[in-house]
């Protein structure tokens, strides 16, 4: 028999020996479990609400405290009656000590705690203390030896602790300490320890799956296997024998008789469960336990191009490989222990909203919740999951006690997550290897080494422990570290592995029109910072009116980029005339968010050129999601408020998409001449086509004269050539003149370019304007013709204009909208309809391009 009860309810804590936010032997009521310690004082209203301000700066004792968490709970007679009690930590944040029993020094982590000859029937108590991290960090760190990071204290690196609570450079330092997970109550003769499922997907997709289960006690018994299907209906059933605590089966199913997992956008996601029940000798069951499977094929295929250096880095599913669109995700909150399964839900369907496909769990937060994998792997939604292992931006150790916390932590969390069909590669951190790079500390000539006496000792976790159990613990791939090329070559080689492409912004600050020269097989990270929503500013001002311009304070305590004010205005006035007050300043930063980060996946789509030509397989934003309200690369802000760069983004992650460039090609007559040239202006259209049939469409390409009534439009029939990008058209840009002088300045012609089905449905759309934009004389707004006009329903808004339109943002006052566009072209002869749910009718604000305000 097996029993686990939650210990939830009843819950008190304490600042140990007192201080300046509990009086010594005070103890206050939690009010949720599991929780930390800023949750409930923030809640009791004992400090200021550190979102807020610059109240991060009035919490900061609260991590170099200690504190105690303590609960009265009742043991039963049953309870004792069998031969064990343990107590489990499901996840201790981070220093902990219980007893003699329990010492914790890993926050991803579960401990289990023999406790039976402790307990008594009646009344127990259980009492927690919890160290300062921060403080052990800074004791273990002058014990070993001080290594280079970025971002955050050095410390963190010699700590198993969500690294961003350290502060980064999208996030607040917030040290946060308590039982972040559920604690509970094991009664047990015998268990389930484990069940390692694994399933096989051969290139003809049948399925062979294996199941291995072990218990708690080296015992001989009896189990059976049953696997079911999404609806519940029991495929199959077989008893084996257990012997030695350890028993094994295998199964085959040939092709089409068990139903395959599909990404979104490619299929269904039929999950089926198995369910392992052990009996004793007279056949009464034990325990039981059920695991949530799918079965699927996936392969990160990295062979060589037909056209290019270098080899693809790909995901390939049930034999069809996928362009993967998607995003970076942070933890969502700087306090996880207020991330509610509804909220994971909402972000998760945004993504979703998005046509986003693959989310990257990034390697400086946490092993995310069940429920996010759940969700994930489409009970409710659907992406593939790139996982990375918690290390981040450092030069971590690698001592014997350190390892062995990274060896329980590795193990632990493989065995947790494998059974998820959506996650699909674990990597071994984030940038590690670049930042050993930048201050060359790493021999690539150097493959069989042990590493630990380098001043790279995180090598051996990431090329000798990680990837053996891995290899190990469950079948899917490891890739050392993101980024990363391959063994003997720097991880900015963009012919091989993946990319962090951070020359836009950081580095050498790259004009975003060159994300094509900057390509890479994988982009796994790229950004732009844009405002939030001014809602999301306004909160953290907090009221107050003196600080609300963009280069007071307390914005600035809301941005923890580095060098972010330098950055933001050389991208903005490199392309924009732009104004300065506070509403402004939030519309032309995200604009410019929507532009930089839609041009990337425009341009890298067209690099999914077909099967040994896939130039570039994915492209993962930075980032989706913020921790708390702040000014970030974030495309949906802490209030789960999209930002004009998340519309963008799905407007080129459709199944049919087109692309537009402009290019000059400039000539000389003369190679001793600089005088004598001809500059032609080059416009290039492509389509993309993510679906696993051709389609057969129409591409119009419409162009406008801005300041005249010229126009001139060419249409043909094409065909979009299946999970491919097709080149639609390459030559000279219509209306522009040859010029032969850099003082004859070019036509202001805006192009439009449509793709569309036989019945006239726009199934993608493009427009491409002059740049930059700072250029650019717009129109007077009367002769706009700009008509918004509210649908019937109250819930839509119907735009149309007489004159190209750049940039259109819509607003209202009040309660914010839930719109289906943002950062809208608008030309003469197509105009479009935005669901707006929540509008109820109200008038809209809209913002554009030459709107007059700069």
């Amino acid at each position: 028999m097996s029993a686990i009860r939650t210990i939830a309810s009843g819950w008190q804590f304490s600042q140990v020996g007192g201080g300046q936010g509990i009086n010594d032997g005070e103890w206050l009521p939690v009010s949720e479990f599991p929780t930390t310690v800023h949750v409930e004082l923030l809640k009791s209203k004992r400090i200021p609400d550190p979102f807020l301000g610059l109240n991060e700066w009035e919490v900061q004792w609260i991590g170099e405290a200690d504190w105690a968490f303590k609960n009265t709970f009742t043991v039963t007679e049953k309870d004792l009656t069998l031969a064990h009690v343990d107590l489990i930590f499901e996840g201790l944040d981070t220093f902990a000590t219980f007893q003699t029993l329990v010492s914790t020094e890993n926050q991803f982590i579960t401990y289990r705690a023999p406790v039976k000859p402790l307990l008594r029937v009646g009344a127990n108590e259980l009492l927690i203390t919890f160290a300062s991290a921060f403080k052990k960090g800074r004791t273990l760190e002058k014990a070993n030896v001080k290594f280079h990071l970025w971002n955050g204290d050095s410390s963190r690196l010699h700590v198993r602790k969500a690294q961003y609570n350290y502060g980064w450079d999208w996030g607040p330092v917030l040290m946060t300490v308590g039982p972040w997970k559920p604690i509970k109550l094991h009664s047990y003769d015998l268990y389930l320890a484990d069940i390692d499922i694994r399933s096989v997907v051969s290139e003809a997709l049948d399925v062979n799956i294996s199941v291995n289960i072990s218990l708690s006690d080296k015992v001989s018994s009896s189990a059976s296997i049953t696997l079911k299907d999404p609806q519940g209906g029991v495929v199959f059933t077989e008893n084996i024998k257990v012997e030695f605590g350890n028993a094994r089966a295998e199964f085959k199913f040939p092709s089409g008789e068990l139903q395959l997992w599909y990404p979104v956008q490619y299929g269904k996601q039929p999950l089926y469960s198995i369910v392992v029940a052990v009996s004793d000798t007279t056949g009464q069951i034990i325990n039981s336990k059920t695991e949530r499977v799918a079965f699927r094929r996936v392969r990160v295929v990295e062979e060589p191009l037909i056209d290019q250096p270098g080899k693809t880095f790909l995901f390939e599913v049930n034999n069809i490989r996928i362009f993967c669109g998607g995003s970076n995700w942070i933890p969502a909150d700087s306090f996880l222990t207020t991330v509610t399964t509804e909220r994971y839900r909402a972000w998760l369907q945004l993504l979703v909203e998005g046509n986003q496909n693959m989310i990257r769990v990034w390697g400086g937060g946490i092993y995310e919740a069940d429920n996010f994998y759940d969700i994930c792997d489409g009970e409710f939604l659907n992406f593939l999951v790139w996982q990375d292992f918690m290390f981040g931006c450092g030069q971590y150790p690698a001592y014997d006690s350190f390892l062995k916390l990274v060896e329980i932590e590795a193990e632990q969390n493989v065995k947790r997550l494998r059974h998820h069909p959506s996650v699909v590669i674990f990597a071994g951190n984030n940038e590690d290897y670049q930042l050993a790079e930048s201050i060359n500390i790493v021999d690539y000539s150097d493959e069989t080494s042990d590493f630990r006496k380098t001043k790279f000792p995180a090598r051996y976790i990431y090329e000798r422990t990680l990837p053996s159990i891995v290899s190990k613990f469950c079948d899917i791939h490891y890739h050392r570290s993101s980024p990363y090329s391959a063994p003997g070559v720097v991880t900015t080689d963009k012919t091989l592995g993946d990319l962090h492409q951070w020359n836009v912004w950081h580095g050498t600050q790259e004009p975003w029109h060159n994300w094509d020269i900057l390509a890479g097989r994988f982009v796994s990270e790229f950004g732009m910072e844009g405002y939030p929503n001014i809602r999301t500013v306004d909160h953290w001002l907090g009221g107050d009116r003196t600080e609300r311009y963009p280069q007071s304070r307390v914005n600035n305590n809301h941005n923890k980029a580095d060098g972010f004010e330098r950055r933001l205005e050389l991208y903005l006035v490199e392309n924009f005339k732009h104004a300065f007050d506070m509403e402004s300043y939030v519309y032309y930063t995200q604009v410019m968010q929507a532009e930089t980060l839609a041009s990337a996946y425009r341009l890298w789509r067209r690099n999914w050129r077909g099967k040994g030509r896939e130039h570039t397989a994915g492209a993962l934003v930075w980032q989706i999601n913020d921790c708390w309200p702040t000014t970030s690369w974030a495309i949906i802000d802490y209030f789960l408020r999209p930002k004009p760069a998340y519309f963008a983004i799905a407007r080129e992650l459709r199944h049919f998409t087109v692309g537009m460039t402009r290019k000059e090609n400039k000539t000389f007559s003369d190679e001793l001449s600089a005088v004598d040239f001809k500059i032609e202006t080059i416009l290039q259209v492509w389509g993309t086509n993510s679906t696993l049939t051709e389609k057969r469409a129409r591409l119009e390409v419409t162009l406008f004269e801005l300041q005249s009534d010229w126009t001139y439009q060419f249409a043909e029939d094409i065909v979009l050539l299946a999970n491919s990008s097709t080149e639609l058209y390459s030559g000279p840009f219509p209306g522009q003149p040859i010029r032969t002088k850099l003082s004859e300045v070019p036509r202001v012609i805006i192009a439009s370019a449509r793709i569309l089905d036989k019945s006239g449905t726009v199934l993608g759309r493009c427009s491409n304007w002059p740049e930059p934009f700072k250029f650019i004389g717009f129109p007077a707004i009367k002769d706009l013709g700009l008509l918004v006009q509210i649908g019937d329903d109250g819930e839509s808004v119907h735009l149309s204009a007489k004159k190209p339109m750049k940039g259109i943002v819509l607003d209202v006052e009040g309660e914010d909208v839930k719109w289906s566009d943002q950062a809208i072209d608008l030309v003469p002869g197509d105009p479009q309809v935005i669901r707006a749910a929540g509008l109820n009718g109200r008038d809209v604000k809209v913002r554009f391009l030459g709107d007059g305000t700069a």
